[in-house]
């Protein structure tokens, strides 16, 4: 239990982190609009650069918590060939296991360190677009929004996967091809859809969907060249959780992670292979996991050449662009409620203090939405009618 001293301090630290990046949020998403309606018309090339950095300066503010303000470190296992040839320099779709509250942000800490970060997009539920901030950001970037109606998400899957692979820099896009976050009830609704159906129980891991995966790949092809294996994990035995609380109290987490690159060539184009190629994929990725946490490595029991681990050193962009964006949302909003209170201006002191208060609730609310117990029951009950 936290001293009041201690507690005091840290719900400063996160009313700083939630006017730094609500603030600055909306001046990203009030830019990104200006772009979308001035550049993109003219030159979509152009209108996709600029972009770029306007998305590195949000999600950078995240991976600053993670970096310096708790210094956290991922460490990285791949191919040391594949990392120094392509890491960061091609085209690619990710398939990470959806089992932390922080998997999203260990990926963003990782691609932060490659160069991609402002051209990372993923698949996402629609509803997630209308958020303030975050899901403006998500849609002026033209992410993949998805309406969990498959004949509609076809449709949207072969559009916008040519806009996504049209930026001109390297761009990543995430799959959680599990479609929600592990859970132990999602767990055993996954079991029991395996069994009856004769399929391979995964331990660490809910069967795959393949849907949006098959439906990915006419569109892939050409313009994506390969798919990166993500296996994540923490030790179960660790001092702090992989949480964002634990990163929002200054508490340092450690994460290994081991990459694969798989060119997509490899992936069968019929659509039931392909399907059988990812349920096989996510049986590999069981072993991987399994022989982390009954060894300590990715590699002793689950049959796959060990690699050496990197550590990427934490960079100075990520500090300068929060103190930056700190600095002038500290000061601007300082200057208002002064200059409010000296003229005596009530009203707009009061709209003021609410809009911060609002702020706040949305990061406490952000924290405890990414908590595992809060976690959407999709999974548990879309796997009783799935089919692949």
């Amino acid at each position: 239990m936290s001293s009041p001293g201690v507690q005091l301090k840290e719900r400063l630290f996160h009313f700083t982190i939630a006017i730094t990046f609500f603030a600055s949020g909306l001046v990203i998403n009030a830019m990104q609009l200006i772009l979308l309606l001035t550049v993109k018309p003219i030159n979509k090339w152009l209108f996709r650069k600029l972009m770029y950095y306007l998305c590195y300066s949000l999600y950078s503010q995240l991976t600053f918590v993670s970096d310096w303000f708790s210094n956290s470190k991922i460490n990285v296992y791949m191919d040391a060939e594949d990392e120094k040839k392509y890491c960061g320099k091609e085209n690619v779709l990710l398939i990470m296991n959806h089992s932390y509250e922080i998997d999203w942000l260990a990926g963003w800490m990782f691609t932060e360190k490659v160069g991609v970060l402002g051209n990372c997009k993923a698949y996402a539920k629609k509803v997630i677009s209308y958020v303030p901030v975050i899901g403006w950001a998500w849609k002026f970037a033209e992410f993949v929004f998805l309406e969990r109606s498959f004949d509609k998400d076809r449709e949207i899957i072969a559009r916008q996967l040519k806009e996504v692979y049209a930026y001109p820099d390297p761009t990543w896009l995430l799959l959680n091809a599990e479609g929600t976050r592990f859970t132990e009830k999602k767990h055993e609704a996954s079991v029991k859809f395996a069994q009856e159906r004769g399929m391979t129980v995964l331990k660490h891991h809910l069967i795959p969907r393949t849907k949006g995966f098959t439906a990915s790949l006419e569109s892939l092809r050409g313009r994506c060249p390969v798919v990166y294996d993500i296996n994540l994990a923490f030790k179960k035995d660790a001092v702090n959780p992989p949480t964002l609380s634990t990163l929002m109290s200054g508490k340092p987490v450690e994460g290994y992670m081991f990459v694969r690159r798989i060119p997509l060539e490899t992936v069968p184009a019929d659509e039931e292979k392909a399907a059988a190629w990812l349920h096989n994929l996510f049986i590999e990725k069981d072993r991987i996991i399994e022989s982390f946490h009954t060894t300590g490595s990715f590699f002793k029991t689950s049959g796959f050449k060990e690699t050496a681990c990197k550590i990427y050193p934490r960079r100075l962009s990520t500090l300068l662009n929060f103190v930056f964006w700190f600095l002038l949302s500290i000061s601007s909003i300082l200057y208002y409620l002064i200059s409010s209170l000296i003229l005596k201006n009530w009203i707009g002191l009061s709209i003021a203090l609410s809009i911060l208060a609002i702020f706040y609730f949305f990061m406490v609310k952000a924290i405890n939405m990414s908590k595992i117990s809060k976690a959407s029951n999709y999974g548990a009950e879309a796997n009783k009618t799935q089919k692949n």
